[in-house]
């Protein structure tokens, strides 16, 4: 089947279809969780719009630990259920719907204790190795092994000698979470569903007590609208309590935020063919492999400040590399760090002021007629969530509707994947590139790769890597405003792409280039390039004066120091 495209055109049309006629279904956030209810709700043949304030998975949804995964320490908490639906999610991601992004990835968890560690640990991976197994999606991951801590040592010679007393390695999954997300986003296009980042509710229609659509602003072109809609789903996550008050109704539960931040590093900082996996005082510390890069999180603190753009503290970064050191033979320092982000978890409020204690499940709500809410839960399990949001929406629907189909649904770009990683030399060879290069593409795009390469056949200059970021071609910066909806320069070089986290001057050297290789596409003239350079570099310098802050209000107030391009 054909594949969407995102582009200018395209949003500016999905925004008019949306304005001219009512929608069975109109989902408002553009996260993991409001992009697979999209999904989900297009393939059961139901009208649907998904609208986003700012871009595609800007929020909590870019800025996780990138894990796709079951969730070993629910098992200690006896999650057993979670765990089970965790475990299928992963299976199918790897397995069928989103082979090219899922990949498997190792990890080493050091035990500090003889016998009665080995007995307890080792109980509870082979547990989750069995539940996976059992999903009946679980077969392709190798299975876990005992290591000795000699043959720890050579998997992993990064380790200090007394740190361990031998090793249990196992193996999950990971994803870049912002291209998973704009990925759902053009699948649910190309079943039919109209999408447009940019696009902020701001406030709700009622007929008396019933919600039929919403209000929307454009925050591109001006001009406020109506969308009509027979069900409106509210999938906004730490925002879902900002959202509910548009209505002026009380939520039947609150979310709560909860603060993770991570450090990402170069590859040869750290000498190990696996991730780490480490036990802190509060929860978990991953070490997690990121292409020539390592991702080290991540923190669990309570937020109430400015939900946008979380900061990053100096006592947040100290913690971090205090934990990670205190396994590390060779301690990394400040300088070692290229990126650090944080994100936020949406929690649903529990009774334990403790945030690693409330609750990762999910949970759906119908507080009003004609308004759905779906909050809480986990990365991996998004499509279960999306489906009870749409399970839910249409018990009000006043026609039989189809049953989600959600697990048959392969994401853009998977089908052919395997076969073209298969004939990746000889897709190298006709695209003029070295086999790594494709290999790149196909791990980002799958099938789309030959989109991408279209674009370097016309233009070969395209083909080139961008010099302060050669991990990316040219193409890449064009192909993220023609087909995957990056309206800026952030969007470019903090989602579509990771040069914000992967480059030591946070892609400052690269703003320029890649305004200007957008610049046609998106109509900018030189003044708008200067003004995209000019807040992204201070968006940049408005990070790292707050990663030097100790704590949390001074943090976020220096990153608050540098507007957003588009005020939200």
């Amino acid at each position: 089947m054909r594949t969407a495209a995102l582009g200018p055109e395209q949003r500016a049309e999905a925004l008019a279809r949306m304005a001219e006629t009512e929608l069975d279904v109109l989902v408002v956030g553009g996260g993991i969780v409001g992009a697979g209810t999209a999904l989900d709700a297009v393939t059961r043949g139901l009208s649907t719009g998904i609208v986003e304030a700012r871009d595609w998975a800007s929020g909590t949804s870019s800025r996780s630990s990138k894990l796709i995964h079951g969730g070993l320490r629910y098992l200690e908490m006896l999650d057993f259920a979670l765990v089970r639906e965790a475990l299928k999610e992963r299976g199918l991601l790897l397995e069928r719907l989103a082979p090219h992004l899922v990949k498997p990835v190792p990890f080493l968890y050091p035990l500090q204790h003889r016998a009665w560690e080995r007995l307890y640990a080792g109980a509870g991976v082979a547990m989750y190795d069995a539940m996976s197994v059992s999903s009946g999606h679980g077969r392709g991951l190798p299975r876990h092994r005992h290591l000795s801590r000699r043959h720890a040592l050579q998997v992993a010679p990064a380790l200090k000698k007394e740190a361990l007393v031998g090793a249990l390695q196992y193996y999950d999954a990971q994803v870049d979470d912002a291209r998973f997300v704009a990925t759902l986003v053009r699948t649910a296009a190309e079943y039919g569903a109209f999408a447009a980042n940019r696009a902020r509710v701001v406030g709700f229609l009622r007929e008396g007590e019933r919600v039929v659509g919403a209000r929307i602003e454009d925050l591109e072109q001006g001009g406020e609208f109506e969308v009509r809609a027979r069900q409106v789903v509210n999938a906004t996550g730490v925002w879902t309590d900002d959202t509910q008050g548009l209505i002026a109704e009380r939520g039947q539960f609150h979310v709560r935020a909860s603060k993770g931040i991570h450090l990402v590093v170069p590859k040869d900082r750290i000498n190990s063919t696996t991730g780490l996996i480490l036990r802190t005082e509060k929860s978990v510390l991953f070490v997690i492999p990121w292409g020539r890069h390592w991702i080290i999180g991540t923190t669990d603190t309570d937020w109430d400040l400015h939900k946008a753009h979380p900061a990053a503290s100096s006592a947040d970064i100290d913690y971090l590399l205090d934990h990670v050191n205190s396994v590390l033979a060779v301690p990394l320092t400040r300088d070692d760090v290229e990126g650090v982000y944080a994100g936020l978890r949406p929690l649903l409020a529990g009774e334990s002021e403790a945030t690693s204690k409330l609750s990762r499940e999910h949970t759906v709500a119908h507080p009003v007629p004609g308004l759905v809410v779906i909050a809480g839960g986990k990365y991996t399990t998004y499509r279960v969530m999306a489906k009870d949001a749409v399970d839910e929406a249409v018990h009000a629907l006043d026609h039989r509707v189809a049953d989600c189909v959600t697990e048959q649904v392969r994401l853009a770009g998977a089908e052919g994947y395997h076969a073209l990683w298969n004939g990746r030399a000889r897709l190298a060879q006709r695209a003029g590139l070295h086999v790594a290069r494709v290999e790149h593409l196909l791990g980002r795009y799958g099938s789309m790769t030959e989109e991408v390469l279209d674009l370097v056949e016309k233009d070969p200059e395209l083909g080139e890597p961008l010099p302060a970021a050669d991990d990316y071609l040219k193409a890449e910066i064009v192909y993220a405003c023609t087909h995957e909806g990056a309206r800026h320069l952030d969007d470019v070089l903090t989602r579509r792409t990771r040069i914000s986290i992967e480059t030591f001057d946070r892609g400052a050297r690269s703003a320029r280039e890649c305004a200007e290789l957008m610049a046609p596409v998106l109509g900018w003239d030189s003044d708008q390039v200067d003004r995209e350079v000019e807040h992204y570099e201070k968006r940049v310098e408005a990070e790292r004066e707050s990663q030097l802050q100790p704590d949390d209000q001074t943090a976020d107030a220096a990153r608050l120091g540098a507007p957003d391009i588009v005020p939200v």
